[in-house]
């Protein structure tokens, strides 16, 4: 990473910390183990981060709880997976919106184009969001294996210079 750490990160050129949550009814209740989570877990390691999780919670309330410890607690970065659907119950957007200070909309966008491009038109019906919350980029992404692993991809290609511009880093000069 290059430019300047802020005064508080963790210590100087630390692997950015990151937390992924997955949300879930189902697999909050234990019908059915978690299989979008450890996707991005594994991704976002490999790609070189710190990461905890996946935390998994309920849809509504519980995801918005999960956000603010995050935040709260220093997280870089904040990947959700689920919710972003149509479903009635989907509302890890709405949960999302309030806590965002600053939207990153070239990420959802992408995001939402991936699917599209690697032959999943429903990957258009998903609200997710992507933006500053405070100092953490939370980032949602629909609740499938494969959008994970198309977000893994995108993510492991932007992250280091969205975390080092949040830290206070420039743009590599030439």
């Amino acid at each position: 990473m290059t430019g300047t750490a802020d005064p508080a990160p963790a210590a100087g050129g630390a692997a950015p910390r990151a937390l992924v949550v997955t949300v879930s009814n189902r697999a909050a209740a234990g019908v059915y183990e978690d299989t979008a989570g450890p996707v991005l877990v594994a991704g976002l390691r490999e790609a070189g981060l710190d990461v905890d999780g996946p935390q998994v919670v309920r849809d509504g309330d519980p995801v918005g709880a999960a956000l603010r410890a995050a935040v709260a607690a220093g997280y870089d970065v904040v990947v959700t997976t689920g919710g972003t659907g149509l479903n009635p119950h989907d509302a890890t957007p709405e949960q999302t919106a309030p806590l965002l200070d600053r939207q990153v909309p070239g990420i959802a966008e992408a995001l939402r184009a991936t699917g599209l491009a690697g032959g999943v038109p429903t990957a258009v019906l998903s609200r997710g969001l992507a933006g500053m919350a405070g100092r953490t980029l939370v980032v949602n992404v629909a609740g499938s294996p494969g959008a994970c692993r198309d977000a893994v991809g995108l993510l492991a290609a932007v992250l280091p210079h969205a975390v080092d511009q949040r830290r206070g880093g420039d743009h590599p000069r030439t």
